[in-house]
């Protein structure tokens, strides 16, 4: 089958099991201003009643902010249901519910290394903040009167983010964006959204994993070594081996001694290309809670058994080294004990670049800055020791670019280059980061850590923050602020180089399979084009997909649209800026290696679509009985088409 066949047949699967595959019902909500497939929508308020008619009897009653459909209105009373694929559900009476413009949810990033941020009543108190002259000291007092539980005060403060980490990912959570603007922060004038937001937990809190009160006894790391095993990383691997033996015998006897545990994978290049490789990727050693560590000293050490034959070309398949540690490794312990790993860490160990997507060698076109989401959002930070050996020179800089997109988490930087590829330097920097790792834990359970002052790296100091807010908001079950309505900015306030609230998207499974149809249709037929004449004909051609896509009532395209990223309305107006969502068919056919740099980036987004509709564990329904294709993933904004 080819690649195209093969991708359409996904796609057809996908949608196989979603609405579009059911008759159509009569009753659809109503579109919203100047929309074509995009409807209204509000978000119930506390104490909201579900009548049969206006003024009529109570069928039930709604949790505050859950995300309706609008079909009708008649004076203050709105016709509602949860899905658009079925009939409404009764009435809403006159002020039981707000209007939500559009799908957009904020989710707080890990507050490790910056201040814990405020919402205000108004954007006006919002900005009284922001152009404070003394605004961190300001920020300090309100957040302590916060704390004391002073709150609602002269200065207009109506909650605050919560002490630890809520992943949204894990545990989907409601912080609907109602409005925003755009605006530039006053002291480094950069972009900034301000934004006004609705907050309530999605689900009653989770039992604590301890006893509930900042218990760290429990908090243990799972470190997973992804190790090039071509011929040139003989030597290296085997420092790896002697710091791990080192590391290991640190542990040993210690009352940490199993609450830090190791797994290796190994990577190479394409074995059908070259089939004296062996293999592509092999789990080495898998993750596990172990009390004697000889088995990783063994698989580090099978590891140092290199490849007899050289690769094709320099760069070898990081990448799907990094992607099998994501996806093959046992993160939660599911086939073990079934208490999952808090503090997860990917080191990748390498003296190459990784393949690019567009190389026939490469096992997947998922790029690095989709790696890095995902990674993330499963709670993985992702580091790469880079040998920057003479042999290599020519990939040094393609290969140090990806790995600083790849190797990134809560806003820092794990990307570690080792000038001329230097052992000792080598040896002394892994040395460093594993104790570093090591000293989460003791620093976790309240024991003396091994690293000097002199020593600490405040990036992984922050890491470290990071892992235990994760670890006590999953322990505790904490929850998002509960407020009505609210106003707070995305980059921190007295940070502004830092995110703090993240826009996302809250978008269906029917929304994804769209967009994924839709990236498979245009990197399909823009390969097709090899001059300017057919770069024109090529809108054409995407045209004429749009109208064949939008007969199809559940795919919510747009066939009026003129450009690329108004057939996707639903992305339209976002606090978000795509080239894609930007094409028009004069820039489309004026510049190849534009054309080039977007169908790249589509396809790597396409090769992550795929993969997050077939996994069920990043899909949640808003109502019970909700069909497969309404579930919904808070998906980041820079992972958009």
């Amino acid at each position: 089958m080819t690649r195209s066949a093969l991708a359409a047949a996904l796609v057809a699967f996908a949608l196989s099991a979603l609405p579009g595959t059911a008759p159509a019902q009569e009753a659809r909500p109503l579109l919203a201003e100047g929309m074509h497939t995009v409807y209204q929508r509000v978000l119930t308020r506390p104490g909201a009643a579900l009548m049969d008619a206006p003024d009529g009897a109570v069928i039930s009653r709604y949790p505050p902010f859950q995300p309706l459909y609008v079909f009708a209105r008649d004076g203050d009373w709105t016709q509602v249901g949860p899905s658009s694929s079925a009939p409404p559900a009764g009435w809403i009476g006159p002020g039981t519910a707000v209007p939500w413009k559009q799908n957009i949810v904020g989710a707080f990033t890990n507050s490790a290394g910056r201040q814990r941020q405020l919402i205000f009543d108004t954007e006006d108190s919002l900005r009284w903040l922001l152009n404070h002259e003394a605004l961190s000291a300001m920020q300090e007092r309100l957040l302590a009167e916060a704390d004391s539980g002073i709150i609602e005060g002269a200065h207009g403060v109506v909650s605050v983010e919560p002490e630890e980490f809520v992943n949204i990912r894990d545990e989907l959570y409601l912080m609907p964006i109602l409005d925003f603007v755009e605006d530039l922060h006053p002291a480094n004038y950069e972009e900034l959204l301000l934004m006004q937001v609705a907050s309530i937990p999605k689900e009653a809190p989770r039992a604590p994993k301890g006893d509930g009160d900042g218990d760290m006894s429990r908090f243990d790391v799972g470190m997973v070594f992804v190790f090039d095993t071509t011929q040139s990383m003989d030597p290296y691997i085997a420092q790896v081996q002697r710091v791990l033996q080192s590391t290991v015998a640190e542990l040993v006897e210690t009352d940490i001694g199993d609450a830090v545990n190791f797994g290796v994978i190994g990577f190479r290049d394409n074995p059908e290309a070259v089939p004296a490789l062996e293999y592509r990727t092999r789990v080495l050693v898998p993750l596990e809670r172990r009390a004697d560590q000889s088995a990783v000293i063994a698989g580090i050490g099978a590891a140092t058994q290199v490849a007899t034959a050289s690769s094709t070309g320099f760069n070898e398949d990081s990448a799907a080294g990094v992607e099998d540690a994501l996806t093959e490794i046992d993160w939660d312990q599911a086939q073990g004990d079934g208490d999952p790993f808090d503090a997860r860490y990917v080191i990748l160990v390498t003296d190459a670049g990784p393949k690019d997507a567009r190389d026939p060698n490469a096992r997947s076109e998922i790029g690095m800055q989709e790696l890095q989401a995902d990674a993330e959002g499963r709670n993985i930070a992702l580091m790469t020791l880079h040998l920057l050996t003479p042999a290599g020179k020519a990939t040094h800089d393609y290969a140090a670019a990806r790995y600083r997109e790849m190797s990134r988490f809560a806003g820092r930087s794990f990307y570690y280059p080792i000038e001329n590829g230097e052992e000792a330097t080598f040896a002394a920097t892994t040395e460093r980061l594993v104790r570093a790792l090591t000293d989460h834990v003791r620093e976790a359970r309240g024991q003396a850590t091994l690293q000097s002052e002199d020593e600490r790296d405040d990036d992984l100091e922050d890491l470290g923050l990071a892992m235990r807010l994760a670890y006590l908001g999953a322990q505790q079950g904490t929850q998002v602020p509960d407020v009505l309505t609210g106003w707070i900015t995305d980059k921190a306030i007295e940070a502004p180089s830092r995110m703090a609230v993240e826009p996302r998207l809250l978008l269906t499974k029917n929304e994804m399979a769209t967009m994924a149809e839709l990236l498979d249709n245009l990197v399909r037929l823009g390969e097709q084009t090899d001059n300017q004449q057919d770069a024109y004909a090529f809108f054409g051609q995407i045209r004429g997909v749009i109208a064949d896509m939008a007969t199809n009532p559940d795919m919510l395209i747009n066939a009026e649209a003129d450009t690329i990223g108004g057939a996707l309305e639903y992305l339209e107006n976002l606090p978000y800026r795509s080239q894609l969502l930007q094409m028009t068919e004069d820039r489309w056919g004026q510049s190849a290696m534009l054309r080039r740099t977007i169908l790249d980036g589509m396809r790597q987004k396409l090769a992550q679509y795929r993969k997050w509709l077939y996994d069920a564990s990043v899909w949640t329904p808003l109502y019970e009985g909700a069909p497969d294709g309404e579930h919904v993933f808070a998906m980041p904004f820079d992972v958009l088409p």
